[in-house]
């Protein structure tokens, strides 16, 4: 058997990298009936720092293809994904495509994969914000409606999917694959120091000092990610947010910000850059690994994300989660499902009330069916023993 896996962006490399390590896993079991297995990288995050470092703490195998696709408009990253992962298959021809996630790569390629006749296997299937707003939400209605096997992280999934129409046949229940990543990796995670993670990855046009080096511990910070166009695009949204942290958050603790180059580039060019150099216990920092990331989400008294995944990660380990969305594909998470995770949206007047409840209510962690750290081994069975 031959399996192709496609990984585009930074949030697929945490999916894929459980699922190859299953792959080598087999191969060792069963030397007669190895599997050849190819990771195809589109290239649509290129940044070194949004992408090699993940691929190099993950333990991921260099890309056997890399499409070099880039950056560009969805319409532009769709089309060029399709263009040349077409010619790979061809050369290729593989038994299965295996996508994973929302990102453009993972629509281009179920299609391209179907248009070839070639099975297509989804994994993080059933997803649904029900906001077709969100190009993400196109990507995985379009995947799921070709895709001959979806592979499920929650029961809602699997409801999602009913609803649509889909064969019981076609979807298979595996759990989170995220988690697996999350599990093998949280013991190296918890052995970093906070104050080192600071230190090597302060951005380089903030200063710090020693009061901010006392005041940073375990459960006495906050952290903060934000990469959402819905969020960072306009003056009106990311102004308000801007003041909250000022005016709420630096007041009650440290705050670490690990910036994303579409929340910098916005904040710079709407003219709050200094502010954000300027504020008292707000430490900026670069975009992180894998594990200095998990090890700020360990320590963190509270999150606030536009991140799905790491809605997730806050789910297992039980850290208060401000998602700064309207809507979740995700409600799992939520804390009406027992998740860690409140919905705000960007409106700052919920968020200031939520954010006051968290900081005063206790949050467990909770861990939902089959996110045991064993989800890529039931992947690789479904694939394998898939029946038309």
């Amino acid at each position: 058997m031959k399996i192709i896996s496609v990984v585009g962006a930074r949030p697929n490399f945490m999916k894929i990298a459980p699922f190859a390590k299953a792959v080598k896993a087999y191969n060792r079991q069963h030397l007669t009936e190895n599997i050849e297995h190819l990771l195809v990288h589109t290239g649509q995050h290129y940044d070194d720092r949004m992408s090699k470092k993940f691929f190099e703490e993950l333990g991921i195998p260099d890309a056997d293809i890399n499409l070099g696709v880039g950056s560009g408009t969805h319409a532009e990253q769709v089309g060029q994904t399709m263009i040349l992962f077409e010619k790979v298959l061809k050369d290729e021809k593989p038994d299965w495509v295996v996508v994973v996630g929302d990102v453009n790569a993972t629509l281009a390629c179920s299609v391209t994969a179907k248009k070839e006749w070639i099975k297509c296997c989804h994994i993080e299937a059933g997803l649904r914000s029900g906001d077709l707003k969100m190009p993400e939400e196109i990507n995985r209605l379009v995947t799921d409606r070709l895709s001959d096997l979806l592979l499920t992280p929650d029961r809602l999934s699997n409801e999602n999917l009913y609803r649509e129409g889909v064969p019981d046949s076609k979807i298979k229940f595996v759990g989170n694959i995220m988690i697996d990543t999350l599990e093998s990796n949280r013991a190296k995670a918890a052995d970093l120091d906070l104050w080192s993670i600071i230190e090597c990855n302060l951005h380089e046009e903030k200063n710090i000092s020693i009061k901010d080096r006392d005041s940073v511990s375990d459960k006495h910070i906050a952290v903060i990610t934000l990469h959402r166009p819905s969020n960072v695009d306009t003056d009106e949204v990311l102004e308000p947010l801007v003041n909250f942290l000022v005016q709420d958050v630096c007041k009650t603790m440290p705050l670490l910000w690990p910036i994303h180059p579409r929340a910098e580039k916005r904040l710079k060019e709407f003219g709050f850059w200094q502010k954000i150099l300027d504020i008292p216990n707000l430490i900026l920092l670069k975009p992180l690994g894998y594990h200095a990331m998990l090890r700020l989400n360990m320590a963190a008294r509270i999150m606030l994300t536009d991140s799905g995944g790491l809605q997730e990660e806050c789910t297992v380990l039980g850290t208060p989660c401000l998602t700064l969305r309207w809507n979740t594909e995700r409600p799992v998470t939520l804390r009406e499902h027992g998740g860690a995770s409140v919905l705000v949206g960007n409106s700052v007047e919920r968020i200031r009330k939520e954010y006051l409840n968290l900081l005063t209510g206790v949050c467990k962690p909770l861990r939902p069916e089959l996110w045991d750290g064993h989800t890529a081994e039931r992947c690789l069975d479904a694939i394998i023993n898939f029946k038309n």
